[in-house]
């Protein structure tokens, strides 16, 4: 009963942590609704079109250090089992920055990120340092190549999952994780869903268009 509780409290510290609306945030105080500009997505992507590159580093940032901070919690208070406690919190942060309550309370409607940045916050905490290398090398020649942020998210997600599944498989890394990057991964393609969209048609705005 007590490691149930505990586990309660790992997946709603981690939920709350992952819904603080850092882009919204970060835009208000500069006197910008994120929700009405660009995309109406609250992420760094959208923040650096409105604000300003700086700005969405800054945002991108934030979020990552969320997942790190929830993962960090959740471990120390399950430290008996870290692989499960860090494996719930990453998903549950990522579900609260996807469908944040605080901004759902703000605007009165479900509204969140895409999870992109809170997701590589997360995989500094889970994934090997091969695998960290390889995701962000990728990520970065795609950028360099085609400007489209959501396809470098989405490859990144794509190679990672792959490559720790075979982690896996060889008792690398924790079989926990599996239900990570399984969850998280279809989250992100859920959430990228229009964006993919765009991308097949040809009409996905790419990295220092305007807002």
């Amino acid at each position: 009963m007590d490691q149930f509780v505990q586990i309660i409290g790992v997946i709603i510290i981690s939920y709350l942590l992952g819904s603080i609306p850092t882009a919204y945030l970060i835009a208000k105080s500069k006197g910008i609704d994120i929700f009405s500009v660009g995309s109406g997505n609250m992420g760094a992507t959208n923040v650096g079109r409105s604000l300003g590159f700086w700005w969405g580093i800054v945002v991108w940032a934030c979020d990552s250090g969320k997942g790190i901070l929830a993962i960090l919690i959740a471990t120390a208070i399950l430290p008996e089992n870290r692989a499960a406690a860090t494996a719930i919190s990453a998903t549950a942060a990522v579900v609260g920055h996807n469908w944040s309550l605080f901004a759902t309370l703000v605007t009165g409607t479900l509204r969140g990120g895409k999870g992109a940045a809170i997701w590589f916050g997360t995989m500094f905490m889970i994934a090997p340092l091969q695998v960290l290398v390889g995701m962000s090398v990728l990520g970065v020649a795609v950028i360099a190549l085609t400007r489209y942020v959501s396809l470098a998210v989405l490859g990144m997600c794509a190679l990672a999952t792959i490559w720790i599944a075979v982690l896996i498989q060889q008792q690398v890394v924790p079989i926990e994780y599996i239900f990570y990057m399984l969850v998280v991964g279809l989250l992100i393609v859920f959430r990228f869903r229009e964006n993919i969209q765009r991308l097949l048609t040809g009409t996905e705005r790419r990295l220092g268009d305007p807002a």
